[in-house]
């Protein structure tokens, strides 16, 4: 099983099963809805997901014809998008708070992706924030 909340945990749930792929969406609303370059997602079935706590702390947005996303009121964390009429949820793997066991396998969207995004760039790393700051 894997657990996952808000960034204030007021909101929080579990999931049975976490079957993939997990993604990096790159079209414009995700960019927009989690303020990144992409959104990391993985599908979950709606049988495997359910809410701890918190449901009635959530509101939604309907970001495209019949795509709920839904976020916590208090601190803003886009939890999960779904339509309803689908038998998954897709999953901010962000809210995470378990290790799902796999990564990222692909980009979509890449056409619409942010024009200052390099993947490839070669960066450094720091194991916390920038140095000197």
């Amino acid at each position: 099983m894997h657990t996952g909340s808000c960034l204030c945990g007021d909101v929080a749930y579990e999931v049975d099963a976490l079957p993939g792929p997990m993604v990096l969406c790159h079209c414009r609303t995700c960019r927009k809805t989690h303020g990144s370059a992409f959104k990391v997602g993985t599908p979950v079935p709606r049988s495997a997901f359910r809410w701890v706590r918190g449901e009635e702390g959530l509101s939604s947005y309907e970001s495209s014809p019949g795509k709920q996303r839904r976020f916590c009121t208090r601190c803003g964390s886009h939890v999960l998008s779904e339509r309803p009429d689908a038998g998954h949820l897709m999953l901010a793997a962000g809210t995470l708070d378990t290790d799902p066991g796999f990564g990222p396998s692909a980009h979509i969207w890449y056409s619409d992706k942010a024009p200052w995004f390099d993947p490839h760039a070669d960066l450094p790393t720091h194991d916390e924030g920038m140095p000197g700051r």
